[in-house]
């Protein structure tokens, strides 16, 4: 499943089922299932040799990920989740379909726990401490769009050894997991525009690639702490 991305071909990381096995809600129907693909990461794009200098030049890279409609049992179908060193944040793009990102705050305690709904052309902001998982709750195709800083790797382990997020979204209902002591009431919010980081609905993500100075926030969190506190961003 390769993407034609500018004149360039790109392969995707292919996340399996089995690569987020205990991560799934519903164990029973994991027993019966073989190994298929969930969803397909392209990392590092760019339409022009030009534009890969200047995202080099500004330590950015831009991805786009893939994930079709399923059901995990009666599960919606998800990323496998992850947290951010250093208070790194990341920006994400809907490009076609509907996602539910699920934050949460905090690691041994959580603090707070979001889900933001956005459909095609919204973007959203990982807020600084915050793990986020993406979930596709359509019969659609979701395709994601983010820029991330290149300094930034990705932290699984928090989710991995509660077996997923706080909750888990089901067909029928939003289920809390059992495997955290306490959790905070899920908060349900919509997704709102960023006009001071080039962040509307009128813009599409890959284009402020002509302006990577409104992305500097990725790679300088701590000189946008008054703007960009979770409140501020929510």
């Amino acid at each position: 499943m390769d993407l034609i991305f500018g004149t360039k071909r790109y392969r995707p990381e292919i996340r399996m089922l089995y690569d987020i096995k205990d991560l799934i809600y519903c164990k029973d129907w994991l027993k019966k299932t073989e190994n298929i693909p969930l969803y397909y990461i392209y990392r590092d794009l760019s339409l022009t040799e030009h534009d890969r200098k200047k995202i080099l030049s500004n330590c950015l890279r831009y991805d786009i990920t893939i994930i079709p409609p399923r059901t995990l049992g009666i599960e919606y179908t998800k990323t496998a989740g992850h947290y951010h060193p250093h208070h790194y944040t990341e920006v994400y793009e809907v490009i076609e379909g509907e996602a539910h990102f699920l934050f949460q705050k905090g690691i041994d305690r959580l603090e707070d726990v979001v889900l933001i709904k956005a459909k095609e052309r919204d973007k959203v902001i990982i807020p600084p401490g915050y793990g986020h998982i993406t979930i596709n709750p359509s019969k659609n195709v979701l395709k994601l769009a983010n820029w991330v800083s290149r300094n930034f790797i990705a932290i699984y382990d928090p989710i991995k050894k509660r077996k997923g997020g706080a909750y888990y979204e089901t067909v029928d209902d939003i289920i809390r997991n059992e495997n955290y002591e306490e959790v905070p009431e899920l908060r349900v919010i919509k997704p709102r525009e960023y006009p001071e980081f080039g962040l509307t609905n009128r813009i599409d993500l890959y284009q402020l690639v002509n302006n990577l100075e409104l992305l500097k926030f990725l790679n300088h969190p701590e000189e946008f702490e008054d703007i960009y506190s979770f409140r501020s961003i929510l």
